[in-house]
């Protein structure tokens, strides 16, 4: 005997479908809002919401979303005022994910709320000059050094797993010379470097000092009244003798720095990165200028003393810039001299502004006074005398003799004091802001936990028969 039992498939619909109430659940907080309000903002995703999406639970007849609570309390207020505030208690990142994930556009944040939702890109760009100069680097490790120096695809490196013998010794010798602090040996190195350049310093300044100078006499003809000829000694002022320990000492720097030169630009992981640094070219050019002179004063017999030679030998004294590499306050505070390059160009152009109009003025009311004893006989002089007065200097060799000129030339003084103080708090703060970071950073953990990215759950759709909505099953 065989019976027949008709079962029917129907598509059931939520109880609240044509209720104007809609329940949201946001990382376990319950929100309760119209529908309508939802569809103030079309085209974000609040406003799609239908019961075949994934995230709608048809048990607790709501929709869940494992989002951040506490920043969809103020996206749904912007539903419903039309007006979105920062929340104070997330991070910027944070919040301009939220607003991505909901649709919603950065812009729409308040007036109000806008200098503090756009600190964290300052922030962010802190944190990205920091990384280019590698401050916390201490050593690379393998995968650095095989990015850096490009050998991924490396024949050796893919088939054994291990660079040849002489890439190996060429990252060992480029970590040695370019991190300082990676190992003992290295430390040597860059204390050693160190040693070169201020003795190569002291000796350049100590090599001025008359009393280490080799005095030359010559004899000269000079003739008498009684129409008598004698030799008198006179010293030879054109030509400058130094005694020989400071070309010894000399030598023995710009060895090393010539060592160091060519050693690390064979080992540098690019040639173009290596000559377009300044650090390099002015070690670069101090040892070529020392080289030149010598050639110059020992192989062609220059006998004279030239000034412009011994001027441009100066360059050597930039070599402490190198010091920068040594520690990494050092790079910080060039780093924020640049970075306030734009401050630093306006007050060099409202300062020779308000010295091109302080030092006409003063010239102009010298010349108006009638003043006897008038110094400003010049424009020039005028100019001269607005710097000294601006810049707070104050040589006391050329002053205003009128009344007049007097008062203005305070009044200079105290515009000077404006122009020159007021943009450095902006530079201070930015030293501080990337010196903050850097204390910071070094406080860190070298290895942080990374969360891999979880699954977006799929809508479980009911089994529907393929032919209508009722099917027959014979028992």
């Amino acid at each position: 005997m065989s019976t027949t039992k008709v079962v029917k498939f129907t598509e059931s619909l939520p109880s609240n479908m044509n209720d104007s109430r809609i329940i949201l659940n946001v990382g376990g907080t319950r929100f309760e809002t119209q529908r309508a309000t939802l569809k103030k903002l079309p085209a974000t995703r609040l406003s799609k919401l239908t019961p075949q999406l994934s995230y709608y639970d048809p048990v607790l007849n709501e929709y869940f979303f494992d989002r951040h609570p506490g920043v969809f309390s103020q996206i749904l207020n912007y539903y419903r005022t039309g007006r979105l505030h920062y929340p104070t208690n997330v991070c910027g990142p944070l919040f301009e994910d939220e607003l991505s994930y909901w649709g919603i556009q950065r812009e729409e944040v308040e007036p109000c709320c806008w200098m503090t939702y756009t600190k964290y890109r300052s922030t962010q760009e802190t944190l990205q000059v920091l990384d280019s100069l590698e401050l916390d680097t201490v050593r690379s490790t393998t995968d650095d050094i095989v990015k850096k120096f490009g050998w991924e695809d490396d024949f050796d490196l893919i088939t054994s797993g291990h660079l040849s013998r002489r890439k190996r010794l060429k990252s060992i010798i480029w970590q040695l010379f370019e991190e300082p602090r990676s190992s003992l040996i290295s430390k040597i190195i860059a204390v050693t470097s160190m040693f070169f350049i201020l003795l190569s310093i002291t000796s350049f300044v100590l090599r001025t000092l008359p009393m280490f100078e080799i005095a030359t006499f010559t004899l000269m003809n000079v003739s008498t009244e009684q129409n008598r000829t004698e030799q008198t000694i006179i010293r030879n002022t054109q030509q400058r003798d130094i005694i020989s320990a400071f070309d010894t000492i000399e030598w023995i720097c710009n060895s090393w720095f010539i060592f160091e030169i060519i050693l690390r630009f064979l080992v540098t992981p690019s040639k173009r990165s290596f000559c377009s640094s300044i650090l390099n070219w002015i070690d670069f050019l101090g040892t070529f200028w020392f080289c030149f002179t010598y050639i110059l004063y020992e192989a062609f017999q220059f006998n004279g003393y030239n000034a412009a030679l011994d001027l441009v030998s100066t360059i050597r004294v930039a070599r402490m810039f190198k010091l920068c590499n040594l520690h990494p306050r050092l790079k910080v505070i060039i780093t924020s001299m640049s970075y306030s390059s734009s401050v630093l160009s306006l007050l060099i152009f409202f300062f020779f502004l308000a010295v091109m109009i302080a030092g006409v003025s003063l010239y102009y009311i010298e010349r108006l006074s009638n003043t006897t004893d008038n110094q400003l006989i010049s424009i020039v002089e005028g100019i001269s005398l607005a710097i000294s007065t601006i810049s707070t200097l104050g040589a006391g060799d050329i002053v205003p003799k009128s009344f007049i000129g007097m008062i203005f030339g305070a009044i200079t003084t105290v515009v000077g004091v404006l122009i020159i103080d007021l943009p450095m708090p902006i530079i201070v703060e930015t030293f501080a802001n990337f010196n903050s970071h850097l204390q910071t950073r070094q406080q860190l953990p070298k290895q942080r936990r990374r969360i891999t990215p979880a699954a977006i759950p799929r809508k479980i759709k009911p089994l529907m028969p393929p032919n209508g909505h009722t099917h027959q099953y014979r028992f």
